[in-house]
């Protein structure tokens, strides 16, 4: 009889095991969602947690890839920027969409991860003045197109194709992070050239933590360009 029974108790070890697993995960899920839940409450009204005007649209955007005939469809009038390329990031022949801000005065981002976006309210490219791009760092399923932007240097080359299929060539001048809350008293720095007389681009993008309760990143990636 007492051999049966030990029988019975090793069968269902394994079941047991699991289920202790299973709570175990059950609580630190709970534990983490009711500690971040907790954070941000307290973080609600600091300066971190502040949505500043000169912010990215942090609309919903797709993961879906670019094909390469969509690439070859997409036409722009023949003085505006239509492609973008950067060998160093493997940024080939992105598309680039015109974008305004929103109702809450936020330039306005590409809708997918895979795309760029040059905003209408800067210089078009070749013009002499600075032209203002943007585009995602990434999403839970895929990287974007400025992923690794933080990684550019200065001396590294970017490149725009006009409508018309004139290059431009850009060499990076500087690449740095700025936190959220200093984003928009900084993004004046983007609106001109860093080397006065000289055409230039800027490019901005997302970085650091994400924040669960904003639903965006608490940093911006600032590159600047001038024309070579």
């Amino acid at each position: 009889m007492s051999l049966e029974v030990k029988k019975s108790i090793k069968k269902y070890i394994p079941k047991i095991i699991f289920g202790v697993i299973l709570l175990i995960i059950a609580i630190f899920v709970a534990r983490v969602y009711f500690w971040e839940k907790q954070y941000y409450a307290e973080k609600e009204g600091s300066e971190r947690a502040v949505t500043v005007k000169g912010d990215l649209d942090t609309g919903t955007v797709s993961d879906e890839v670019v094909t390469e005939e969509q690439q070859n469809e997409y036409t722009v009038a023949p003085d505006k920027p239509r492609y973008l390329y950067i060998e160093k990031l493997g940024v080939k022949k992105a598309r680039i969409f015109p974008v305004g801000t929103n109702s809450k005065g936020q330039m306005e981002t590409p809708n997918t991860n895979y795309d760029a976006a040059w905003y209408t309210g800067s210089s078009v490219p070749g013009t002499g003045g600075t032209a203002i791009l943007n585009g995602h760092n990434g999403g839970p399923n895929s990287y974007g197109i400025f992923k690794k932007l933080n990684t550019l240097v200065a001396g590294d080359q970017i490149k725009i194709e006009m409508g018309d299929g004139t290059v431009y060539t850009y060499r990076v001048y500087d690449n740095f992070e700025v936190k959220l809350s200093e984003a928009d008293k900084k993004m004046s720095m983007l609106t001109v050239s860093p080397v006065s007389g000289e055409e230039s681009i800027s490019i901005i993008s997302c970085i650091g933590e994400w924040s669960l309760k904003q639903q965006t990143y608490l940093s911006r990636q600032f590159l600047r360009a001038t024309r070579v």
